[in-house]
C-alpha cells in the first residue's frame, strides 16, 4: 500500500508512438522522470533525435528515437524489427501517434478519410499485433504488461469541428480497446484507452491558432490539460495501482464529457 511501490514503474521499458511532441511528449517525460526506458517514434528524424536527447538530459533517463512512418505496413515492420533487435521484452506500449483532418461535410475528401483511419485505427491495431509477443515476455498475473490507446473525447462527444474521419476513428479506437482487452487479458496484457480533451498540442493548436484562452474559459476546470494530468493517468494505468483496470476508456478532459456536453457556454 506504500505509495512509492503502488505507483512504481521504474526499470520498465516503454514504447510511445508520436512521442516527440504534444501528449506523446508529456507521457514520455512522465515515464522518464520515473525511471522508465522510453522508445519514441515520429516521421521526421532530426526533431525526433533532438527531442530524445533533450528528454534524456532533462530527466537523466534513457530516451531512444526511432524515426519511421507507422501509417504504412513497411514502417510498422521496420519499427518492430528495430525493437526486437534492441529489446528482449517491452512492458508498456502507448499508441499515441495520430492524425486529424478537417473539411466541410460536402467537400470532405477520401484522402482525408483514409489518412486518418489508416494511422489512427489500422496502424494502431497492426503495431499492437506485431508487438504482442514481446509484450508477453515479462507479463505475469502479478505484473501484467500494458497497452494504452490514446483516443479522444471527440470519439465520445459530437466534435466542435468538422473532423468527420477523426472523431469516427477515435470512437473506433475506444471500441477496439475493449475488443483487444478481451483478447489480451488472457495473456496478462491489459489494454485501456485514454480520451484526452483539450491539451496544448500541434493538433489542437492549429485549430485555435495556438491561443488556448477561449478553450480554457469554456472548460469546466477553466484550464487546458497539463503534462502532469496525462502523465499521472498513464503512470496509474501502468502501475500496480491500475492492474485491475481492463478495457476502460478514461476521459481526461476537465469534465467536458460528463458535466458540460457539446454546447459549452
Amino acid at each position: 500500500m506504500e505509495i512509492g511501490q503502488l505507483f512504481n514503474v521504474s526499470g520498465k521499458v516503454a514504447v510511445v508512438t508520436g512521442g516527440s511532441r504534444g501528449i506523446g511528449e508529456m507521457i514520455s517525460a512522465g515515464f522518464l522522470a520515473n525511471g522508465v526506458k522510453v522508445y519514441i517514434t515520429a516521421r521526421k528524424e532530426e526533431p525526433l533525435v533532438k527531442k530524445a536527447e533533450e528528454l534524456s538530459n532533462k530527466y537523466n533517463g534513457v530516451c531512444i528515437p526511432i524515426a519511421c512512418d507507422l501509417s504504412s505496413s513497411l514502417g510498422i515492420d521496420y519499427f518492430v524489427k528495430i525493437i526486437h533487435e534492441r529489446e528482449k521484452a517491452i512492458d508498456f506500449l502507448i499508441n499515441n501517434a495520430g492524425a486529424a483532418w478537417g473539411e466541410p461535410y460536402d467537400k470532405f475528401s477520401e484522402v482525408g478519410w483514409d489518412k486518418v483511419m489508416d494511422l489512427n485505427v489500422k496502424s494502431l491495431f497492426f503495431l499492437t499485433q506485431k508487438l504482442t509477443e514481446i509484450l508477453k515476455v515479462r507479463a505475469s498475473g502479478d505484473d501484467p504488461s500494458r497497452v494504452i490507446n490514446i483516443g479522444s473525447i471527440d470519439g465520445l462527444n459530437v466534435p466542435a469541428f468538422e473532423t468527420y474521419s477523426y472523431s469516427t476513428s477515435k470512437a473506433a479506437v475506444h471500441h477496439l480497446t475493449r475488443v483487444m482487452a478481451a483478447k489480451l487479458v488472457k495473456e496478462n496484457i491489459l489494454v485501456n484507452a485514454i480520451a484526452p480533451g483539450p491539451y496544448p498540442s500541434q493538433m489542437l493548436g492549429s485549430a485555435v491558432d495556438h491561443d488556448y484562452s477561449e478553450t480554457a474559459r469554456k472548460n469546466p476546470r477553466k484550464r487546458v490539460g497539463m503534462p502532469e494530468d496525462i502523465a499521472g493517468l498513464v503512470i496509474f494505468l501502468c502501475s500496480q495501482a491500475g492492474s485491475y483496470v481492463v478495457g476502460e476508456t478514461i476521459a481526461s478532459d476537465g469534465g467536458i464529457v460528463k458535466t458540460a456536453g457539446h454546447n459549452l457556454g
